[in-house]
Order: structure tokens, then C-alpha cells, then sequence
């Protein structure tokens, strides 16, 4: 098996990633768990599978999107919740293959690699179509009458038999795949039903099944046991994540607007701004962002959506050096500001424009060169040694060990000004 840094490096150096979520939800457009919100039986959904025909659906204008954002790395689901999959599978007729004659994932596959970026796959553990999925607290039909009953006809182990082979078939058809997201474990109970444990998936064996034909691709925790990576989502750790007092590596999971799969009427976008902040705020703390879209029931990235993205590749264009390959910084930043560091670079995204003067504690005699990232303009600085006393003539003024940023009175027409500090050695 591959030692865990040799199948994270990359991911720790490109920290931010695109994933798109599509399926035949998107013809609801009513949020990917719409099944499930609106208690749709299989018949029910089935009108969304019937008139799923994304003819708009072009994979390279999609990760074209995402390279010119700034991301490096693209997720895709290969199957989500509802049972429906995007690719040529060998274990059912539930596919794109079969209702409209194309092969998604390998069209987004192919797209990825021609746009020079690495390939994930999402993959729902749950399965509210297949016969034998049990029926539990997340299941569409929870709350039906005879739950036991119908329970009590369904055979778990075909369905487990039947997501393993499935995971083979993606992990032997489209060459390297970099990483595999599951989703989701959650063995609570609730209302009388439970969820679903990692003995469900005989996670340890699936997750074997992963090392033995992708050994060099990571997997994410929600297989419900340990694997390479943590994945909080919709929500920004107020820390590095740990465990046992080690620093493990992790991915924020984030929406443009609160739902993965294609909303139209869900008008609660984040800003630019706030996504960018969100992205130097993950990479502050060793994570990566993993920023979703939701192609619309024609297959293409919605104008509001590509507008978002355009708008933060704008902004990577200049200040990209920042994000990859950067990480937590040992400084502590001033109110206001975000550091990230990458060797000698220190970043301070400054999140609130100062007047005058941005003074960073503890790095008097640190400096060697400062500039702004988007124009790559010198900023003039000065520096209080931590021997020197007080200037009593600057009451409450910054304290000895302080460098001074001397700031233009001008906010740079930027969504997030960055300082890039040349530091000396220590």
C-alpha cells in the first residue's frame, strides 16, 4: 500500500477543488434531496428519470470553468442518493448509459484530464432505488405504514454485494482516479429507525477493495472508519482538525448557495468575496476547499454560478501563489487579517482595510521585502525591535517587536488584498 504522504501531497498542495453534483434531481430543480424532502416513491421519481436528457451537458466547459476558477482537483457524482447512476454500469439499467446512451462519468473524465486536473468521484452509500436497500431514517419511505414488513423482504447483503461491485467497476474503468468520496455513514437513530453503520458497507473490506485498485488514491472518513482525509461540511472549522492531539488532513465542503444539486428558486448565494475568504480561512488551517456547483436539468452551469466562479478565478489569476502549496503559518496575524505561509512567503489577506499603517506583532527584523500580490507593488515598512522602548510620544501605539506595513489610503479593487512577506531567515 501506498504510506499516506506520498497519496496526499498533491492534495495538500492544491487545496482547492471543484465538486459538481448532477443527476437527474436537476430536472426538479428542487435540491438533490428532493426524493427525500417531498417522500417520492420510486414511481414518483421516476418522471424526473424519464425526462432526464441533459443535452446541454458539455464536461469540458465544465472543468474548463473549474481550471479557470483556480481549482485543480474536480469531484464528480457518480451516484447520489437516489440510486441513479452516470455511468455504463454492468449491475443495473438505472443508468444514463441505459436512458440516454452516454457514458457521463467518462465524459467527465476525459474533460478533466484534458484540462490538466485530477479526477474524483463521489459515491453515495445510500441507495433509495435498489429493491434491497433497507429502508431507514433517511429513506424517502420512513414513514410509510409497513416498514418492517417491507424490511423484512429485502436482502442487505445483495445491496452490499451490489455497491462493491459497482465501486470495482469505477475503480477498474476510467484509469488513475485520485480521490473517492463516500457518503455518508450515520448509524443514529431516529424516530424509531436507525442509520446506517460502517458494518453496513463492510467498510473495512470496501475500503481494502480501494487500496488494492486505486493504491494511490485518497478516501475520505465517511466510509464511517479512519481512511486519509476529513470532511466537514457546510460548515468552516474554527480550527485545525485533529485527532489524538495529531493534525489530520481535511476538506471543507461548501455550496454557493446551501444545496448541491441545481436549486432554481434557491437565491442564497455567498459572495465572491465571502468564498475567497472562506478558501485563504480553510488554507489558514491546512484544509482544502472543495467549492460544489449544480448544473441545471440541461446539463450546464447555471450563468449565476459561472459568474461566481469567473469571479474568484479572477482573483486566484493574481494571488493563487497564496493558496497552493501554502498552509498554517507560526505567526499569529493581526485583527482583521488571515495568514497563510508557504516557506519564506508569509500572506496576509487583510480582510478590513486599515488607515495608514497594518502593524504585524512579532515580525520586527522578519521582513525582507513586502508587496501587494495584485500588482506586485512594493509596500514600504518600518520596524520596532522588541529591545526598543515605547515611543511615549504614541500612546497605546504598536509594541516593541512590531513591523509596520505603511498601507496605500486606497483599498486595492480586489475581492481580498493580499501582502506578500519575503521573511528573513530566523
Amino acid at each position: 500500500m501506498t504510506p499516506r504522504h506520498s497519496r496526499t501531497g498533491w492534495f495538500e498542495h492544491d487545496r482547492f477543488g471543484m465538486f459538481v453534483h448532477f443527476g437527474p434531481y436537476s430536472v426538479a430543480g428542487r435540491h438533490e434531496w428532493v426524493m427525500n424532502y417531498e417522500e417520492l416513491t420510486v414511481a414518483d421519481y421516476a418522471r424526473y428519470v424519464r425526462f432526464f436528457d441533459p443535452d446541454l451537458f458539455d464536461a469540458r466547459a465544465i472543468t474548463r470553468t473549474a481550471r479557470e476558477a483556480g481549482a485543480r482537483y474536480v469531484v464528480l457524482t457518480t451516484k447520489h442518493h437516489d440510486g441513479f447512476c452516470l455511468w455504463k454500469t454492468g449491475q443495473g439499467e438505472y443508468s444514463s448509459w441505459a436512458t440516454i446512451g452516454r457514458d457521463l462519468v467518462g465524459e467527465f473524465v476525459d474533460a478533466a484530464r484534458a484540462e490538466g486536473l485530477r479526477v474524483g468521484f463521489y459515491h453515495s452509500l445510500l441507495d433509495w432505488h435498489h429493491p434491497d436497500y433497507t429502508i431507514d431514517r433517511h429513506h424517502p419511505q420512513r414513514r410509510a405504514a409497513d416498514v418492517a414488513a417491507r424490511n423484512a423482504r429485502r436482502d442487505w447483503g445483495r445491496y452490499r454485494d451490489y455497491l462493491h461491485a459497482q465501486v470495482r467497476e469505477l475503480l477498474t474503468g476510467y484509469g488513475t482516479i485520485d480521490y473517492l468520496f463516500f457518503d455518508f455513514t450515520e448509524p443514529a437513530a431516529e424516530n424509531g429507525l436507525p442509520g446506517k453503520s460502517a458494518d453496513d458497507w463492510d467498510a473495512e473490506r470496501l475500503l481494502a477493495l480501494c487500496r488494492e485498485l486505486q493504491p494511490d488514491m485518497l478516501v475520505n472518513d465517511r466510509l464511517g472508519i479512519p481512511a486519509d482525509l476529513v470532511t466537514p461540511e457546510q460548515y468552516q472549522p474554527l480550527r485545525p482538525l485533529e485527532r489524538d492531539g495529531e493534525r489530520v488532513l481535511w476538506e471543507a465542503c461548501q455550496t454557493v448557495n446551501g444545496s448541491w444539486g441545481y436549486h432554481r428558486d434557491n437565491l442564497d448565494f455567498k459572495s465572491p468575496e465571502l468564498l475567497v475568504s472562506m478558501l485563504v480561512d480553510t488554507v489558514s488551517k491546512g484544509g482544502n476547499l472543495l467549492l460544489n456547483v449544480g448544473p441545471t436539468g440541461r446539463g450546464e452551469i447555471a450563468p449565476r454560478d459561472r459568474a461566481i466562479f469567473e469571479s474568484i478565478g479572477g482573483w486566484m489569476r493574481h494571488h493563487c501563489v497564496s493558496v497552493y502549496g501554502a498552509g498554517p503559518s507560526a505567526f499569529t496575524p493581526p485583527p482583521h487579517a488571515v495568514y497563510t505561509q508557504r516557506a519564506d512567503r508569509l500572506y496576509v489577506h487583510v480582510h478590513t482595510w486599515p488607515f495608514g499603517h497594518l502593524h504585524l506583532p512579532g515580525l520586527a527584523g522578519r521582513i525582507r521585502f513586502a508587496r501587494l500580490l495584485h500588482d506586485g507593488s512594493e509596500v514600504l515598512f518600518t520596524q520596532i525591535p522588541a529591545d526598543q522602548q515605547a515611543n511615549t510620544m504614541t500612546p497605546a501605539g504598536p509594541p516593541p517587536g512590531t513591523a509596520t506595513l505603511l498601507m496605500p489610503v486606497q483599498r486595492p479593487d480586489v475581492l481580498l488584498p493580499v501582502v506578500e512577506l519575503v521573511l528573513e531567515e530566523p
